[in-house]
């Protein structure tokens, strides 16, 4: 019984490890996203960290159309970098979780 229990601990231990290694390894993935007129890039890590942002000189000019473009677009990049995000953390804590019957955590 104690064998299996230090077993699983130890098991968990090696999840917790490769969730923080993903987690400093999405650091380094960048998700880049433009606006559909172009004129608007970011740059984000797949940890939601915002890296850069370029745009476009004609959108200085109406700075309720360069709002309007900018929210679409960091939007769209926070949610690819979160999908990234989730899916590899997932992965990473699956692959050193213990097999605990009734423990389907994911799925």
């Amino acid at each position: 019984m104690f064998g299996d229990m230090s077993s699983m601990m130890s098991k968990l231990k090696e999840a917790q490890q490769k969730v923080e290694e993903t987690k400093t390894r999405l650091h380094h993935v960048l998700i880049d996203e433009t606006s559909s007129n172009g004129k608007i890039q970011v740059t984000i890590t797949a940890n939601r960290e915002l890296k850069a942002i370029k745009i476009d000189d004609s959108l200085l000019n109406d700075a309720e159309e360069l709002e309007d473009y900018l929210i679409v677009t960091l939007n769209s990049a926070i949610k690819k970098a979160t999908e990234i995000n989730e899916q590899e953390l997932a992965v990473a804590a699956k692959s050193g979780m213990p097999n605990i019957p009734g423990m389907d955590l994911f799925k």
